[in-house]
């Protein structure tokens, strides 16, 4: 059944057209694991927690199909995003068949369910093509990371990333970004704590807006056909997530793909349960984590 997608998808609020990205490829494919996670963050834009079933589980038998037409697609790199994707117990096996065909991605908090595992990952390192994991580390700042993901949260995390260091996996940070910060005092400030702790010295930071936990309206202005033209090239158009990469999501029992990472808390994103099929619709700009990509060039992609 076809969705019929309100005058929103296509109209910003003073009558303009709606600004919209058009897929030119899939160069990366996103997964997401679950919104069940171990911690249970304010600010997450998942919405995420313990037990939470908004988005399920995925299993191997899941994700198989979708890995193969990802391939035939000409598809680059496979990432994976929670929730906390260690809580999806078919994930190594995932992890091994996604990454005898392409990279991998897989984003983490690094805590507990992390660390649970870590012994089930020794088998890929023999994969064909390399692993890697991003740990969140929202701050520098032990007090303000703790804050939002509890009590010894921040130590926690880095060990769970020197963990995966030290069994030869690379490994990058993902951050919050404030208005206005000084980026290199900041990344600084990373670098001499992950100095303290003999992590490697070139750790690669994917630093991110408040993007607002899901059903939020957001706090920036509608993007129209205009401003796309206006601010933005074919190049830097082409440059966006949903340009190049689609996510794949278990909801209600069902894998639906959806247009970006950013977008799943809203079924008009919902391009149907067929790669080729959804990388032939037109993308509206209408979510308000759109704003966040079109003013910061926000993305959770590291291709």
């Amino acid at each position: 059944m076809e969705l019929i997608r309100s005058r929103d998808w296509y109209t910003t609020g003073d009558g303009s057209d709606r600004g919209y990205i058009r897929p030119h490829l899939l160069k990366e494919l996103w997964f997401h694991t679950g919104t069940a996670c171990n911690l249970s963050c304010d600010f997450c834009l998942e919405g995420a927690g313990p037990g939470d079933q908004r988005l399920g589980l995925v299993k191997l038998e899941d994700v198989e199909p979708f890995i193969h037409q990802a391939l035939e697609l000409g598809v680059e790199q496979f990432s994976f995003t929670g929730g906390e994707p260690f809580l999806a117990k078919d994930l190594v096996k995932i992890l091994q068949l996604a990454s005898e065909h392409a990279p991998c991605l897989v984003l983490t908090n690094g805590t507990d369910a992390l660390q649970k595992r870590l012994h089930q990952l020794v088998v890929l390192k023999e994969s064909k093509y390399p692993v890697k994991f991003r740990v969140s580390i929202d701050s520098p700042v032990a007090a303000d990371h703790d804050k939002g993901r509890g009590e010894g949260m921040f130590d926690l995390a880095l060990t769970g990333m020197k963990a995966l260091s030290d069994m030869g996996f690379n490994v990058s940070v993902a951050r919050h970004m404030a208005d206005g910060e000084d980026t290199p005092v900041v990344e600084q400030q990373y670098r001499e704590i992950f100095d303290s702790r003999e992590l490697p010295a070139d750790i690669k930071f994917v630093a991110f807006p408040d993007f607002l936990p899901p059903g939020s309206h957001g706090h920036g202005p509608d993007i129209s056909t205009n401003c796309m033209t206006q601010y933005h090239t074919e190049e830097t158009r082409n440059s966006f997530m949903c340009a190049f990469s689609k996510m794949v999501v278990k909801h209600n029992g069902r894998m639906r793909v959806y247009a970006c990472t950013l977008v799943d808390d809203d079924p008009e994103y919902d391009l149907g349960g067929d790669l080729r099929q959804a990388l032939e619709q037109q993308v509206s700009m209408k979510h308000h984590r759109c704003f966040s990509c079109f003013k910061y060039g926000a993305s959770c992609s590291e291709t």
